[in-house]
């Protein structure tokens, strides 16, 4: 009797797993898989609503895509380890981080042009933050833990604040908060940015080594994916964790859609994990949409509700070496894609 017990318990998990599945499928899909030229490696890439372009880091390139065509309008060169992109459409300027030179790079939102570059803002600049509400772009510096907050009226380091661990992605909730996971403490960092200082440190509790993150600022709500397979919901006035999620491996990435009110989390081993906000205090899984292995980071439009994650083939990976024990295999030439994902109406 218990061991058919067992199986009938079985069997309803593989069902209602199934189910779940499904039930993804019927309400996403992937819609286009753009091309872009290039073989080099990517990270971050964000979404311009007023415009309907969508800034992607590539290498030392940065494309300016179409959202509606999946048209490459323009593609900047010459950067050096591109990273973060960030922008002020107020002031129509847009802001990168160079990882490798140690920088944050300028350039014009209309004409696609590279300004100004703020040299030495912090090792290994990873994250970049425009906030609005003190007018400063803030870069968050992996190798030499700390961030930088810069005057971009004179391209100018207001000041360097040093961390206590390493940061990984940060947001700001535009009202002079930014909210920072710190990847080797597992925490969420919540900066002034008017006095660009750390004014509070929540614990993720079971989440380890976070990486992308998120914020519901209607709920106060925020959204930590860690590397256990957890995205960790927290409320952002008091850093009480409200509820965890399961989540897929290898993610790097989250984003919250205020209008269908759900959260994703683009995870590396090929899935999109999708959690829908029933209130700022329940959240339901809705399961995995698969994707391309590897895609990792994400941003969506609030404006037509579109998720675009960048993905490309990759080969084997080379031989690990003392200066380099988990090489990265090489991506496979002519395969770079933005996968373009939409709501089924």
């Amino acid at each position: 009797m218990k061991k058919i017990f067992l199986l009938s318990v079985l069997a309803l998990f593989i069902c209602s797993t199934q189910m779940n599945s499904q039930d993804v499928s019927s309400m996403y899909r992937i819609a286009n898989k753009f091309p872009i030229e290039g073989d080099g490696n990517w990270d971050y890439l964000t979404v311009d609503d007023t415009t309907g372009n969508l800034f992607v880091t590539h290498g030392s390139e940065l494309h300016v895509m179409e959202m509606k065509t999946g048209k490459v309008i323009s593609t900047m060169k010459g950067f050096q380890g591109l990273h973060g992109v960030a922008f002020a459409e107020n002031v129509h300027i847009g802001y990168v981080t160079n990882g490798r030179d140690s920088s944050c790079q300028f350039f014009d939102l209309n004409k696609f042009q590279t300004m100004s570059k703020i040299a030495n803002v912090g090792q290994n600049p990873d994250a970049v933050v425009w906030d609005y509400y003190t007018q400063r772009v803030f870069t968050f510096n992996g190798r030499s833990n700390d961030f930088t907050a810069i005057d971009p009226t004179n391209y100018k380091i207001v000041k360097k604040t040093k961390l206590d661990g390493k940061p990984e992605f940060a947001v700001s909730d535009m009202m002079g908060k930014i909210y920072l996971n710190i990847e080797d403490l597992s925490m969420v960092y919540v900066i002034d940015a008017s006095m660009m200082k750390v004014i509070a440190k929540y614990s993720l509790g079971d989440g380890k080594e976070p990486s992308g993150l998120a914020l519901d600022t209607i709920n106060h709500r925020i959204f930590s994916v860690c590397d256990n397979k957890l995205m960790v919901i927290l409320d952002a006035n008091t850093g009480k964790i409200i509820t965890t999620m399961p989540i897929g491996d290898s993610v790097d990435g989250c984003a919250y859609d205020y209008g269908n009110k759900r959260i994703y989390a683009s995870c590396g081993d090929g899935n999109l994990t999708i959690v829908q906000q029933v209130n700022a205090d329940k959240y339901k899984l809705l399961g995995n949409l698969p994707t391309m292995k590897g895609a990792r980071t994400i941003s969506v439009s609030q404006r037509n509700h579109h998720i675009y994650i960048p993905a490309a083939e990759r080969g084997d990976a080379p031989e690990p070496t003392a200066e380099n024990p988990h090489p990265r295999p090489a991506v496979k030439p002519n395969t770079f894609v933005i996968l373009d994902i939409e709501p089924i109406k």
